[in-house]
């Protein structure tokens, strides 16, 4: 059985033959190299597989997320309705009103 995964190994990477070229933080790349090789993966056969989801799924196979940990979507609505309690919210003159009005609901 393990012929069987060597033969499937060299057959699956002589198809490849591209090369890529990536700038990345060097204690990001250690910290991942170090992650996957408890997985039983190289850097190389991560990325493959990282790339092969991206195809299948015709996008990034995870919600990307802001610093803020919001999906782009809820960081959009977010800022929406900040700018219209900006524009339509209730003002107040001090934090004293404010509290007074929020603790009369």
């Amino acid at each position: 059985m393990q012929k069987i995964d060597n033969v499937r190994t060299i057959l699956y990477t002589r198809s490849m033959t591209t090369t890529i070229q990536v700038r990345m933080n060097p204690k990001l790349k250690k910290e991942v190299q170090k992650i996957l090789e408890t997985i039983g993966l190289d850097m190389s056969g991560a990325i493959n597989i990282y790339f092969r989801h991206i195809s299948l799924v015709q996008g990034i196979p995870f919600p990307l997320r802001t610093a803020n940990g919001f999906t782009l979507e809820q960081e959009r609505e977010l800022l929406r309705e900040e700018a219209w309690a900006i524009k339509h919210g209730k003002r107040y003159s001090s934090a004293k009103e404010m509290h007074e009005d929020i603790l009369k609901e």
